[in-house]
């Protein structure tokens, strides 16, 4: 549920997407039985869902585009607007980086998993997740950078 709102920004469309999830798995559970792994169909139905919801609804500013403002006036700065700009430009390389790397910083650090939690409910290897958030930190730092150069 956690996940669906940060990714959907409401109650009701994160509720309905873990239902929708739920039913799917309800109708394939005779199915997924015999998978390998169960836990990374189980959020590979609950992506698809999120996505399905996101292609349903108006636009409307993505909830980590909010965040970015809730971050800025909860912080005690001196500047504001650097705040603001700066955690703006961090929301936008976070949402350019690969699905899996995506995934697993907002996981990690937008849900505070630890990496084992967040394995467990992408259904992947620690191993993994850690490589992800390697390679996620890696194209962060490059992204950020050229944005702070522009």
């Amino acid at each position: 549920m956690r996940f669906a709102y940060l990714q959907l920004g409401s109650d009701a469309a994160a509720e309905d997407a873990v239902d929708a999830t739920f039913d799917s798995i309800m109708n394939e559970w005779l199915r997924m039985l015999h998978m390998d792994r169960l836990d990374a169909y189980a959020w590979t139905v609950l992506k698809q869902r999120i996505v399905d919801r996101q292609h349903r609804r108006t636009p409307c500013p993505q909830p980590m585009d909010i965040s970015a403002f809730e971050a800025a006036l909860k912080e005690v700065h001196t500047d504001q607007y650097e705040v603001l700009t700066d955690t703006i430009r961090f929301y936008s390389a976070v949402s350019r980086l690969a699905e899996r790397q995506r995934d697993a910083v907002l996981l990690r650090y937008g849900l505070q998993c630890s990496p084992g939690e967040a394995a467990a409910v992408m259904g992947v290897d620690e191993a993994t997740v850690r490589s992800q958030l390697g390679q996620a930190h890696r194209r962060l730092a490059r992204l950020l950078d050229a944005s702070a150069e522009s």
